[in-house]
């Protein structure tokens, strides 16, 4: 794979172990790991074992961070953006007018969509996404999406998603997207065994999803839950999301969200909801004494009116938090790097200006994502780890004048200069190297007017 050397970064955020920050510093990648960190890399070839061919890429008047990492992602969702109808929507009102849409998904559609939402993620700064696709209309399958990311570049973690509960059964989606119990747990053994690589250093890693409370049965979840484990794969679904879900779980269930969920064994280190925009001090007590992870998904929580989760309770508990985009058609755009500037700024409404540091807010979308998703190889700037490198040009119009230029979220680019991942350059100087961009987005333009005109 060779040899990258990013030289003479103004600033490397390394969210190590001890934090450290690195001034006019440079980054040595090689065979996809970090090999060194320090100045003068160059001048102790020696010591670091440095090729005299090695590639060169400047990092003066930049920032260089771990790469993003994405926990809560609905790629096919991209293709039906700002839906009219769907716009000013509740959850619950939301997700009805837009099932119909979806059902007319195929293929093609699912793998289009992961192209374009993954290239949008990356250009947001972000290595490693997770993905919960858990609709399968007109024989799309799960690894329509995992051989989207492979050819974009991207670290990846699909999850095997599901809906057993239909409107007729009183669930919210239409009875011809959802599946059998069976079938879903046969394919989910499939995917995992097909797809999941556990190693060090692994490009793809698979989940099992069941959607929410509110489209599966109790018995699927446990059941879930009972494969994962003996898989030995991560769990993950949507959990007290907002005030509707709330009153679905005590009526349906009896209690609450948190609660349903350890009843059913969704409780532990290798499981991580998405949203608890309403957990109660209690939940968050036994999500930190369990080390549940949970998906913080501000732009999406905003859109849909679903409230301010309690991220600053929540870290102080101990509760692993990382961010996550959500569908692009809750959120209409999925730029990681905003993700992070709206965790700041929302808790800062709601605890005060103190609330939150822009470092603090950066640090859960590397190291803090990374470390939800089981992935303790990335995330964070250190030798041997993972090579998933952003580099922010802090040169720009948006940080002209700022005497901080490390603290990014505050005054900073929102699309990044380069970015590696595995120690491949996957963007160039804000450039797409791994694909034609231009040609993907006319087949994903077209491919939306064609849901367009559906109807």
């Amino acid at each position: 794979m060779g040899e990258i050397l990013i030289e003479n970064a103004d600033t490397v955020l390394t969210m190590d172990d001890d934090d450290r920050v690195l001034q006019n510093a440079d980054v040595l990648i090689r065979d996809g790991q970090i090999a060194a960190l320090g100045n003068g890399l160059r001048q102790g070839a020696e010591t670091t074992g440095l090729s005299p061919h090695c590639q060169v890429v400047s990092g003066l008047g930049c920032v260089v961070t771990p790469g993003l990492v994405n926990t809560h992602h609905h790629l096919y969702q991209n293709l039906t953006r700002a839906v009219p109808g769907a716009q000013n929507a509740l959850l619950f009102g939301w997700l009805q007018r837009l099932y119909p849409i979806w059902s007319r998904f195929g293929p093609e559609e699912m793998f289009v969509s992961a192209q374009l939402g993954l290239v949008e993620l990356a250009l947001s700064g972000c290595t490693l996404s997770s993905d919960h696709l858990y609709l399968y209309p007109n024989g799309a399958r799960l690894e329509d999406t995992i051989h989207a990311a492979a050819e974009v570049g991207l670290r990846f973690h699909p999850t095997r998603g599901a809906m057993s509960i239909g409107e007729s059964s009183g669930g919210l989606p239409p009875d011809h997207l959802v599946e059998d119990e069976a079938t879903i747990l046969e394919d989910m053994i499939r995917v995992v065994d097909g797809f999941h690589d556990p190693a060090e250093g692994a490009m793809c890693r698979v989940g099992l999803a069941p959607c929410s409370p509110f489209s599966v049965s109790r018995d699927l979840m446990r059941d879930t839950a009972l494969l994962a484990r003996d898989k030995r794969v991560m769990l993950h679904t949507h959990l007290a999301e907002n005030d509707e879900d709330i009153a679905y779980s005590e009526a349906q269930f009896g209690c609450c969200p948190g609660q349903y969920a350890e009843d059913l064994g969704w409780t532990g280190p290798d499981v991580w909801h998405a949203h608890c925009v309403k957990l109660t001090p209690v939940e968050i007590d036994l999500f930190a004494r369990s080390r549940t992870g949970v998906a913080h998904c501000p732009c999406s929580n905003c859109r849909l009116g679903s409230g301010i989760a309690p991220v600053r309770q929540m870290r102080d508990a101990g509760v692993p938090v990382g961010l996550g985009v959500d569908g692009s058609a809750s959120n209409d755009m999925a730029n990681l790097m905003g993700e992070a500037r709206q965790t700041l700024l929302l808790q800062r409404v709601s605890r005060g200006a103190d609330a939150m540091s822009a470092y603090e807010a950066l640090q859960i979308a590397t190291r803090g994502g990374a470390d939800v998703l089981g992935r303790p190889d990335c995330g964070r700037l250190a030798v041997t780890k993972r090579a998933d490198i952003a580099v922010w040009d802090t040169r720009g119009v948006e940080a002209s004048g700022s005497w901080d230029p490390a603290a990014l979220l505050l005054a900073g680019a929102s699309q990044v200069k380069h970015l590696f991942v595995e120690g491949r350059q996957v963007i160039r100087d804000g450039a797409v190297t791994s694909l034609d961009l231009p040609q993907l987005l006319e087949r994903h333009h077209g491919l939306a007017q064609r849901l367009m005109q559906g109807g």
